[in-house]
């Protein structure tokens, strides 16, 4: 068994002011995916400038926040908010909804691309490889919360987490998702990405890999302590939420080698 490293879950206190590791880690997604957008920039829209790029950085994090807290709270605890509706702005206390966050940039990116001459999914294959950046740093953010562990078992790396009131040795599942869905996911797309591919290809690329990536770690994940186990005593929200992307993912790759032909937007 390995230790919890006990770290503090606020980062920075300054009297009453308190910023917490889980929201530095939306910054560093943030930030990291703006610096990687920028490299790819020229090769994805040369007559982009630097202040074209932070507006759409900007809609993006948007969909990414926006989404994510009402996605969270449409899918996963809708009584608690309703009960206590200034929950929703308690953000550093977790509660972000992935599959909300999706949405919520594919909405954002719509307008986006609506505004600046480009598709919805010319945009979204540039954007998608970045994603795993903010994924992944989100997972660490759960991870230094003590939130979202897995399952008890006898592994050796198994980890004993504070906010668990049975103090039972666990997977640790937020690093399970952190080497998925921020590690494998950021080098398959960004390998693939960096040749010619049709358009909505890298997009449905990522929606199968996430798609499977988070649907086998569910199952080694606690559920939600107010859902639990949705269907055949087994499938979680998480699973449910991922089995359209699977089949979104692979539509939208049998669409793109169908019928597209390759565009020049790469990696870097």
């Amino acid at each position: 068994m390995l230790p919890y490293p006990q770290i503090d879950p606020v980062a920075i206190a300054i009297g009453p002011l308190k910023i917490h590791w889980y929201g530095l880690m939306y910054l560093v997604g943030i930030g990291g995916a703006w610096w990687l957008a920028a490299r790819r920039l020229p090769r994805f829209a040369p007559d982009w400038n630097a202040e074209k790029l932070s507006d759409m950085v900007f809609w993006v994090a948007l969909g990414v926040v926006a989404g994510g807290r009402l996605g969270y709270v449409l899918f996963y605890d809708l009584h608690s908010y309703l009960q206590d509706p200034s929950l929703i702005l308690q953000v550093w206390k977790g509660g972000m909804s992935f599959h909300g966050g999706f949405l919520g940039v594919l909405i954002c990116s719509w307008i986006f691309a609506r505004r600046n001459g480009k598709r919805l999914f010319e945009l979204v294959d540039f954007i998608a490889p970045l994603v795993p950046i903010g994924l992944g740093a989100g997972r660490i953010g759960n991870f230094i919360n003590a939130e979202l562990w897995g399952k008890p078992t006898d592994l050796p790396w198994a980890m004993i987490f504070p906010t668990d009131p049975a103090h039972l040795p666990r997977h640790p599942s937020q690093l399970y998702q952190f080497a998925l869905e921020g590690v494998a996911l950021f080098v398959i797309l960004w390998f693939y990405s960096s040749k010619p591919r049709p358009t909505m290809a890298v997009s449905g690329l990522f929606a199968l890999c996430y798609g499977i990536f988070r649907f086998l770690v569910e199952f080694v994940r606690v559920p939600d302590a107010q859902l639990g186990y949705l269907a055949f005593g087994w499938l979680t929200m998480g699973q449910l939420l991922c089995m359209p992307m699977i089949l979104v993912g692979c539509g939208l790759l049998f669409w793109a080698y169908r019928h597209e032909k390759p565009h020049a937007v790469r990696a870097g």
